[in-house]
């Protein structure tokens, strides 16, 4: 009688005799099913491989072997137990079907998607794109470690300041729960809840406040570059709206009253519904955009490029940046800030802080703006504590009745 073969997988010595290789070596068990060893430098890795039927398969990693740890039955495995679990494992395909493979790039992909239905910001996707590098697009997604996804996001600090690498991870963090939630069978939530959590303190922005006359001379130079950049940058500069919701005015977002109905942007979280709420302009503007408007259809976009188009995505920055420079400012005029650090978000913020100082209510700013009383107490708060102490000093007793410091005596007890 013959006697059957030993596999080079049964024991610790003849798997440590294999060279070190990307291709695991793999055991036929029956039925399309194989486990594998995979010879690393450290300890190697067991594999199960099922075939489709049709010249094709899907692997998947299923544990450590007991290279150089004692087996536990879960993470490290012996010859036996690798084959218990490749059995077990492959008797569900579903456990390595190609829908369960999904990978990284395949659960951006599917974001994407719904992102697009629910109206939402596809540039959360392509943001993550942009910094993700071919090995980890391509890894499935119930592979990936809290490990993978950490050194990914510290990575991104070479080149992104800690608040873009927290914008960054929180959408490739989207894009797996998403995947998650759709799929019972990824289980590693915590890998990118760990992985990918927020770098602390990322969130303390360098706002751009500019004065008054700074803003004014901003527009008066966007004005001198073209008349169309010029009413893009004077709307921003007078409502502090985001350019995307300034490039999405239509025509018939002209109202009586010299007010604009301004569209809502897409940001937070469910169903991006654009809604419009109205904004006072000066009546010096409400003219100049109504001569744009004339004889134009309500639902063509309002403000358009000098070719006629549409305002794009950051088709503005190059001229904004020009319109800066145009404008001539000494260090003085600008100062803390350079030059490139003046953005047409800079109007925003100038007039956040504006109407705060302006005595606005922070709730009605708020609403102005299209964000929320949180997000202005957490950016602005030093203004909103200037703009408390100059409200505060209106309700003081002043029994000097307003004298000066120099004439101030003291009173007289008893």
């Amino acid at each position: 009688m013959a006697r059957a073969k030993a596999s080079p997988l049964a024991t610790k010595k003849a798997r440590l005799a294999l060279p070190v290789a990307k291709k695991p070596v793999f055991e036929s068990l029956g039925g399309g099913t194989s486990v594998g060893y995979r010879r690393n430098a450290s300890a190697g890795t067991w594999v199960v491989r099922k075939s489709d039927g049709k010249g094709g398969s899907t692997q998947r990693v299923i544990g450590l072997a007991d290279d150089y740890e004692d087996a536990d039955g879960e993470r490290v495995l012996s010859w036996a137990q690798a084959q218990a679990l490749a059995l077990e494992t492959a008797a569900n395909e579903a456990d390595v079907s190609p829908t369960n493979r999904m990978s990284v790039a395949a659960a951006l992909d599917s974001y994407e998607a719904d992102l697009a239905a629910r109206r939402g910001d596809v540039g959360n996707v392509q943001r993550v794109r942009r910094h993700l590098s071919d090995r980890l697009a391509e890894k499935p997604v119930v592979e990936l470690t809290a490990a993978d996804l950490r050194k990914w996001r510290d990575d991104l600090l070479q080149t992104l300041a800690p608040a873009t690498v927290n914008r960054t991870a929180n959408g490739l963090r989207a894009a797996l729960e998403l995947a998650a939630r759709h799929n019972d069978r990824i289980s590693n939530g915590n890998a990118w809840r760990h992985g990918l959590a927020g770098l602390p303190d990322a969130e303390q922005a360098r706002n751009v406040i500019l004065s008054d006359a700074v803003v004014e001379r901003i527009v008066q130079a966007a004005y001198r570059v073209s008349h169309a950049f010029g009413l893009l940058v004077e709307v921003a500069a007078v409502t502090g709206s985001r350019y995307s919701q300034i490039a999405g005015l239509l025509v018939g977002d002209i109202l009586p009253g010299q007010r604009l109905n301004m569209p809502t942007s897409k940001k937070g979280k469910g169903t991006k519904k654009t809604l419009r709420r109205p904004l006072p302009i000066p009546a010096g503007l409400a003219v100049r955009l109504a001569e744009v408007a004339q004889g134009r259809e309500e639902e063509t976009s309002l403000l358009l490029k000098p070719s006629g188009a549409p305002w794009g995505k950051s088709d503005h920055s190059r001229l904004f940046a020009r319109a800066v420079g145009a404008a001539g400012f000494s260090a003085d005029e600008i100062a803390p800030y350079e030059p490139a650090e003046i953005t047409l978000y800079a109007l925003r913020h100038s007039s956040i802080v504006r109407s705060l100082l302006r005595g606005v209510p922070v709730r009605v700013v708020a609403v102005q703006h299209d964000t929320s009383v949180v997000m202005i107490e957490r950016n602005y708060s030093a203004h909103i504590a200037d703009h408390a102490d100059a409200l505060a000093r209106h309700g003081l007793l002043d029994i000097d009745g307003g004298a000066k410091t120099g004439d101030v005596v003291s009173l007289r007890h008893g």
